[in-house]
């Protein structure tokens, strides 16, 4: 397993190499001029060239981009354009923020989706199935902007029961209660999705594993039912359930753009907004190499995962 894992780390330094270079230049040759945002539209051109250069845009793009990856690798993420304060140290708060929101999705998501696909594989093709997958369809369907605007309108505006957005209510103590009714909605509306999907991953999975000989074996020999559904059936369905969790974290922080934007959450998400908009270049490369650290640790956190819940697997 060491070797197996300091292959990985290995492999995920030109991963993350080629991620950079791709995201450099996209990030980079997006139109615009961030130069311009903090000029008058009376300035000259001699201005404007001091101010690219203060910026550091004033080199071609393959020395800026190596000066970036330079000052990366020392642990220096830049300065940020917007605020003029270090990269590092909006992030992190920021991130925080938005692994608060996402460790409550993926606890509210899977406790529901997988007892209730269990639920629906064990009655298939019955009425509790067939009301269960509805749901779970509509679920997916509905477009998480929609279905957050509709929760504000409904609970926030109409009901009054939760408060509109943010994390904290303004003027008040950050209690534990406060904090809570602040994530209700951003939860359920990022949940919505990969509820519904994860439930249909479970109850495919699940099907499956019950039509095995060995359930029909565990079956003929007493066991339990509850010994039969998690010890031999649910442990076997565990690896497509895995893959589709390692895949569905890091959607999660692209969906949570458009959820923090929607509740004033301020994380990751509302910060990649203001970002795009004030083009700050320094502080989108450094949420993109994030992401894409993220995406390489979930994928090696399964890999993992795989040998401990499949005694088949071996590295």
């Amino acid at each position: 397993m060491g070797k197996y894992l300091l292959k990985r780390i290995l492999i995920a330094i030109p991963v993350l190499l080629m991620v950079s270079i791709f995201c450099f230049g996209i990030v980079h040759l997006a139109p615009g001029d961030p130069a311009d945002l903090y000029l008058s539209q009376n300035a000259t051109k001699v201005q404007k060239q001091q101010m690219r250069k203060d910026l550091g845009l004033n080199k071609p793009i393959y020395v800026q981009y190596v000066r970036w990856l330079t000052k990366t690798c020392k642990g220096d993420l830049g300065i940020s354009f917007a605020s003029r304060t270090p990269v590092s140290e909006v992030i992190p708060s920021k991130l925080s923020a938005t692994i608060e929101l996402l460790i409550c999705t993926l606890i509210l998501s899977y406790a529901i989706a997988i007892p209730m696909g269990i639920i629906c594989a064990r009655h298939r093709g019955g009425w509790l199935d067939n009301i269960i997958t509805s749901i779970s369809f509509l679920g997916i369907s509905i477009p998480g902007f929609f279905f957050g605007l509709a929760m504000v309108y409904i609970f926030a505006v109409e009901l009054q029961w939760l408060p509109t957005g943010g994390m904290t209510s303004l003027g008040q103590s950050s209690g534990l209660v406060d904090r809570i009714s602040h994530l209700i909605m951003p939860t359920v509306v990022l949940s919505l999705f990969y509820c519904s999907n994860m439930l249909r991953y479970v109850r495919s999975s699940m099907i499956e594993i019950f039509s095995e000989n060995y359930m029909r074996t565990a079956v003929s020999k007493g066991l339990s039912k509850r010994t039969v559904l998690w010890r031999h059936g649910f442990r076997n369905a565990l690896i497509p359930i895995i893959t589709v969790i390692s895949s569905d974290i890091p959607k999660m922080l692209g969906g949570a753009v458009v959820t923090e934007q929607i509740f004033s959450w301020p994380g990751i998400g509302q910060l990649t907004i203001s970002s795009i908009g004030s083009r700050d270049y320094p502080m989108l490369m450094a949420i993109n190499l994030i992401a894409a650290i993220g995406v390489l640790i979930c994928n090696l956190i399964a890999d993992i995962l795989y040998a401990a819940v499949d005694p088949r697997i071996r590295y």
